[in-house]
């Protein structure tokens, strides 16, 4: 081929970046670590102590290998049956935050593994123990009624015992407890007795205070009876009797010939 000697140094230019373009491609001397992600450093597969944080960074191709591992919140569900004290079996559903701390995240590839590996080896087997360890100490009537204290213990025995990997705990939930079909009739049947002992303890109470309000008013008849048969005396009865006088005498009198209760002599004095 016959190239001009002007266009020597362009053609040179030119194959050096098709060089590097294909040498870049088959070697990939330098990586990426995207947003979430850590970059952990190995030399001919030995793991080193430096991390690569997010952004642009070049390496040795063939020497050095890089492998990403996500420090984002991860998210594990497991659901497990567990014993309680009562000897009671319940099916229990959690779920666990969990992520990788940033800064040890070559341990954590060291020692365990990728993210796979950490949520099979690590994450699940603790949370079943944990689980598996607390509710036996309560009853089943407990853990139902006492279900945010068991939340944070689970969450307190979980925390120290993942932090030993490299891993923390962001939040616990506990998103299901399966009751077995004769503990909830149980249950229901106790609610239902203490419902209906609540309403008959009602009717008591308000059959104790109508009895008490009609023995109050039977009190105060006959209080005012007795003031009354004090007030009337001969001589307020006379008064009265007056006072409703119109003036006429009756046409007819009795046998006696005397007015009844209208006594027109004056008082001694």
């Amino acid at each position: 081929m016959n190239i001009r000697q002007s266009q020597l140094p362009l053609y040179l230019y030119g194959s050096g970046a098709l060089v590097f373009l294909i040498i870049a491609i088959l070697f990939k001397p330098f990586t990426v670590i995207n947003a979430g992600e850590r970059g952990v450093i190995m030399h001919f597969g030995e793991v080193q102590d430096q991390i690569l944080s997010e952004g642009f960074h070049p390496v040795l191709p063939v020497y050095t290998s890089i492998k990403k591992m996500s420090v984002r919140v991860k998210k594990s569900d497991v659901a497990v049956k567990v014993g309680t004290k009562d000897l009671q079996t319940l099916d229990v559903q959690a779920s666990v935050n969990w992520h990788i701390e940033a800064n040890k995240v070559n341990r954590v590839y060291q020692q365990v593994g990728d993210d796979r590996q950490v949520r099979e080896t690590i994450i699940i087997p603790a949370i079943s123990e944990v689980l598996k360890a607390a509710t036996p100490q309560r009853n089943a009537e407990e853990i139902l009624k006492q279900r945010s204290s068991l939340k944070e213990e689970i969450e307190r025995s979980l925390k120290p015992r993942l932090a030993k990997y490299g891993l923390l705990v962001d939040d616990v939930s506990l998103i299901n407890i399966g009751f077995s079909p004769e503990f909830t009739k149980s249950i229901e049947q106790k609610q239902i007795a203490e419902q209906e002992a609540k309403k008959a303890d009602y009717e008591a109470l308000k059959a104790s205070k109508e009895a008490e309000a009609e023995v109050n008013r039977a009190k105060g008849t006959a209080e005012a009876q007795r003031l009354l048969k004090q007030s009337l005396n001969k001589e307020l009865l006379q008064k009265q009797a007056i006072e409703k006088w119109d003036g006429k005498f009756p046409t007819v009198m009795g046998g006696t010939g005397t007015l009844p209760l209208i006594n027109i002599a004056p008082p001694k004095n």
